[in-house]
């Protein structure tokens, strides 16, 4: 069985999809005959990201982060985050003639645009040339390929992303005694996620936010009508999303928006803005609206049935994921050699 290292700054116990994603994949390449080792901030000392507690950034450089990298003896090396242990692992790479491949999970460029004066261009060209060192840049959807390589990404490659549709499935629902329809929201609290326009909507029943963040104080202050209900995990997510009429998802800045399909798969219609992500995961399949008018959108959602739903979800499934994944990084890295 062939061995791959993932140089990750986003791992446990973190709480977010790029850390689902990478947990589960480790989980499934061994059936397609890779093996996954992982190297994360818990290796090194690190320091809380400033307003993010629960990111840890390492305090580890190339030569640091190579011989970890080097005592796994792996035959591929992939680099998911452009943090502190992904540009150590890249720089050791380079430096070591080391083939690697990278993926583009997070719109950094429109996070950081959004708290501090840094124009998206130019964060833009920092990642455009972390990426382009490595054999290919996996992204989520067609939609993300094509804007990467507007941007000038040179191997933007698609990776499709899935949900365990076994664990979030209709059934039994958690019991809010909340006036209906209820709207939900599941994610981090924090400004990019524009979970204050989804607060603001002018919507009949209630508003329920499901997770925590910076923002959450504020948002609370702002909007005591809705309903905060904390982080939740395993099966009282599951039976929180069930609880819902309709997921509305605010955000303008996720790759595709993970929590999406979670909620199509329990069954819940979708609501959000014509934009990359969400386009990608509603499409032509009627699992959804999308409108730049968010509260048309939610309550245009309430009426598509639940069965719509979960067939939408179940294309987003662990086996073409995972498959394709070890497939890509077979590919390209014969295409290095060769």
């Amino acid at each position: 069985m062939k061995r791959l290292v993932l140089a990750t700054d986003a791992w446990h116990p973190q709480i977010n999809g790029v850390v689902s994603v990478l947990d589960r994949l480790r989980r499934e390449t061994p059936a397609y005959g890779l093996e996954i080792e992982v190297v994360s901030p818990a290796e090194f000392s690190s320091v809380p990201l400033p307003t993010y507690s629960e990111i840890r950034l390492a305090l580890a450089g190339p030569a640091q982060v190579g011989r970890r990298i080097e005592a796994l003896k792996p035959d591929f090396i992939h680099i998911p985050a452009e943090g502190p242990i992904g540009m150590a692992a890249r720089r050791w790479c380079l430096r070591n003639g080391r083939w690697f491949t990278t993926s583009f999970h997070t719109r950094f460029p429109e996070y950081l645009a959004r708290r501090l004066p840094v124009p998206p261009r130019l964060s833009y060209a920092w990642l455009r040339r972390f990426h382009n060192a490595g054999q290919a840049t996996l992204v989520s959807t067609p939609t993300l390929a094509a804007e990467l390589a507007s941007r000038g990404f040179a191997n933007p490659v698609i990776w499709p992303r899935a949900i365990d549709t076994a664990a979030f499935t209709p059934g039994e629902a958690a019991a809010l005694d909340f006036p209906r329809p209820i709207f939900l929201y599941v994610g981090r609290v924090a400004v990019e996620k524009s979970v204050d326009e989804f607060l603001a909507l002018d919507l009949p029943g209630t508003k329920v936010v499901v997770g925590d963040g910076p923002q959450r104080a504020e948002l609370q202050r702002r909007f005591p009508e809705a309903r905060f209900l904390g982080v939740h995990r395993g099966e009282d997510l599951v039976r929180l999303y069930r609880a819902a009429d309709v997921f509305v998802f605010p955000s303008r800045t996720d790759t595709l928006g993970l929590v999406s399909i979670e909620a199509l798969a329990c069954g819940v219609p979708v609501a959000a803005y014509p934009v990359p992500g969400p386009m990608d995961v509603i499409g032509h399949s009627g699992a959804g609206v999308l409108d730049e008018d968010l509260r048309a959108a939610a309550l245009a959602a309430l009426n598509i049935p639940p069965d719509v739903c979960r067939a939408r979800a179940l294309e987003f499934n662990w086996d073409t994921s995972a498959r394709t994944f070890v497939d890509i990084i077979l590919r390209s890295n014969r295409c290095a050699v060769s």
